[in-house]
C-alpha cells in the first residue's frame, strides 16, 4: 500500500454534510494534535502525516520514530497488511490542558480496510485486541438535532485535565451517510471557531448586515478570527519544526486557501450568493493576519 490522505472532515452545516443527521450518529472528541497515519507497504512499516509520507530524516514531531517503536501497532498491520490506521499524534498544537500522560501518543480515530472505512463498533474491537489506543465514542445518537450537538461540545472532555475546560470540539459519524456529491464524509464542530462566529448571531443564524461595508471586507470580519489563523499558524510550525520569517508566504497562502475551501459554502449562504473580487479578497485576508499576529512580522 502507498501513502493515501485522510479524508477532509467538513464543517457541520455544510453543503458537504446536509443531512449527516439523518440516522444514527457516532459523536467523537476532536483532539488537537497532528494527523497521523500508518500502514503495511509490503512488509515495511510506513507511516504519514497529513499531506505526505515521512521518514526518519524528514518526519513530523518524532511520529515515524515513535511508531517503529510500537511493537503492537507492529503486529497488527503484519497480520492485517490490508489494514491502515488513522489517528492523531498528540504533540503541543493550540490546546494545551491535556494531561501530561496523554502527550507524544498516537490515538485512533479510523480504521481503512482496503478502500473502505471500518465501523466503529468493528474496528475498535480489533484495536483492543492489539491494545492500541483508540478514540472512544462520546454517545451513539439517532437523528440528534444541531441543539442536542452543540451540548456534545462541552462533554469532550477525553484527556483533559480536570477543572481545564474542554476540548477541540466534536467530529459527527454517520456510517450510512453519503453527501449530495456521493461521497462518505464525516463532519466537525470546532469550539472556538463556532463561538468566534456565531456569539451574535444565535446558533448557525444569518447575520444581519448593518453596516456598509465591502462584502469582502464582511467575509474577512465573519471567518479570519485568531483560532482560524493560530490553528494554521500551529500546524506550519510543527510540520516545519519551528518558526522562520520564510514560512510567512506559506502561512498566508494556507489560510486563503482554508477560507475558500472550508467556508464557501458559507459565504454563499450568508452573504445571498455574492459577487466577490477575490484578488480583494487576498489583500484583506493578508492584513487581518498582520493584524492577528503582528509579532511574526
Amino acid at each position: 500500500m502507498k501513502f493515501e490522505k485522510y479524508q477532509h472532515v467538513e464543517k457541520f452545516d455544510t453543503i458537504e454534510t446536509h443531512g449527516i443527521e439523518d440516522g444514527t450518529c457516532y459523536i467523537f472528541p476532536k483532539i488537537d494534535g497532528t494527523n497521523g497515519s500508518v500502514w503495511n507497504d509490503e512488509n515495511v512499516i510506513c507511516a504519514g502525516s497529513r499531506n505526505r509520507k515521512l521518514t526518519i530524516e524528514a518526519d513530523n514531531a518524532g511520529f515515524y520514530q515513535w511508531i517503529l517503536n510500537q511493537s503492537n501497532i507492529i503486529n497488527l498491520l503484519t497480520d492485517n497488511p490490508k489494514i491502515r490506521l488513522y489517528g492523531e499524534w498528540l504533540v503541543p498544537h493550540t490546546i494545551k490542558s491535556y494531561r501530561d500522560e496523554a502527550w507524544r501518543k498516537f490515538y485512533v480515530f479510523d480504521v481503512m480496510y482496503e478502500e473502505n472505512y471500518l465501523s466503529y463498533e468493528i474496528y475498535i474491537e480489533l484495536l483492543e485486541k492489539y491494545g492500541i489506543d483508540y478514540i472512544p465514542a462520546i454517545c451513539k445518537i439517532k437523528n440528534p438535532t444541531t441543539e442536542k450537538l452543540i451540548e456534545m461540545l462541552d462533554k469532550n472532555i477525553y484527556l483533559i485535565k480536570d477543572g481545564e475546560g474542554t476540548g477541540e470540539g466534536i467530529v459527527i459519524k454517520n456510517y450510512e451517510y453519503k453527501n449530495r456529491f456521493g461521497r462518505q464524509t464525516w463532519a466537525k464542530i470546532v469550539k472556538n471557531e463556532f463561538k468566534d462566529k456565531h456569539s451574535k448571531n444565535g446558533m448557525f443564524g444569518i447575520t444581519e448586515i448593518k453596516c456598509k461595508h465591502e462584502i469582502e471586507e464582511k467575509i474577512i470580519e465573519k471567518f479570519i478570527t485568531n483560532h482560524f489563523v493560530e490553528k494554521e499558524y500551529s500546524k506550519i510550525i510543527l510540520e516545519s519544526g519551528g518558526w522562520s520569517s520564510k514560512l510567512i508566504p506559506k502561512l498566508l497562502g494556507i489560510v486563503f486557501y482554508c477560507l475558500i475551501k472550508e467556508e464557501s459554502w458559507n459565504i454563499l449562504r450568508e452573504f445571498n450568493n455574492p459577487v466577490i473580487d477575490f484578488k480583494k479578497l487576498n489583500g484583506l485576508c493578508i492584513k487581518k493576519i498582520k493584524e492577528l499576529k503582528p509579532e511574526i512580522f
